[in-house]
């Protein structure tokens, strides 16, 4: 029997405000991430991610802090990411509240980060951030055309984007965040052709992300292979029940969703 599809908003969360953009820049105030998070447990959401975007040092206690404070205001999972190095960075979420920690530019920089972890803590603990994007002209080619991207997507690899899943995947992460840096913000839907190389590639869960628009752009997402739809400006600046909205139009296309 097929699991059912979550929904799950994410908020980029900058010095302690959530913040959204295109293509992963220029990015604009959306609000409190403690007042959001309320918010979205009361529509109906699955789970929450939140995202540090910058990651600097000079923010990383804000972060922990609005972790702590919205993990006592909501009973939903919770998976925080950015900065994420290793097991200390990992302890120190799951005590302020986080169910889940994301990984993304240190398990690039050494990926045997990913293996101890896991260790420690468990897969179910770890989800992998890949933030993909086709190859640039000019760009040295990858096997699949899309390649790894670090440092909230500025930042290309030439890494094999479908590889890297699933050597990820082998090594133990319980999830891949599979970002399409092409489609962020853009409200055009969801990267299909991603979603279907990494499905293809990994028996993982995938949670879908960049690009949602509408309720309609979410069922194709699952089609191709996502096991949850992850989004951030189409709740953030839209109706107060798109989280209903999107939920509805998954199930009037078959599939089952929480």
């Amino acid at each position: 029997m097929a699991v059912a599809v979550r929904v799950i908003p994410c908020l980029d969360v900058d010095a302690g405000r959530v913040v959204k953009g295109i293509n992963f820049e220029g990015l604009r105030d959306a609000g409190d991430p403690v007042e959001l998070a309320h918010r979205y447990d009361n529509a109906g959401a699955d789970e929450l991610t939140f995202l540090d975007v910058t990651a600097s040092s000079g923010n990383r206690e804000t972060t922990f802090e609005v972790v702590r404070r919205t993990a006592e205001e909501v009973f939903i999972p919770l998976t925080v990411g950015g900065g994420v190095r290793g097991v200390a960075e990992v302890d120190k979420l799951l005590r302020f509240g986080a169910d889940k920690a994301s990984i993304n530019t240190a398990a690039v920089a050494r990926p045997d980060v990913i293996d101890e972890i896991t260790r420690h803590f468990g897969s179910q603990v770890l989800v992998l951030s890949v933030d993909a994007r086709r190859i640039r002209p000019g760009s040295e080619p990858t096997p699949s055309g899309f390649e790894v991207t670090t440092h909230g997507g500025r930042q290309g690899t030439g890494i094999d984007a479908i590889a890297w899943a699933r050597e990820a995947a082998d090594r133990g992460v319980g999830e891949i965040l599979l970002n399409s840096i092409d489609a962020d913000g853009t409200k055009d839907g969801f990267d299909l052709e991603l979603i279907r190389l990494v499905r293809a590639a990994v028996n993982i869960p995938i949670i879908a992300s960049g690009g949602a628009g509408e309720p309609a752009h979410f069922p194709p997402a699952v089609e191709a292979g996502a096991d949850a739809v992850l989004a951030a400006s189409v709740f953030h600046f839209g109706p107060d029940d798109m989280i209903s909205q999107v939920k509805t139009a998954i199930r009037e296309a078959g599939f089952e969703v929480r």
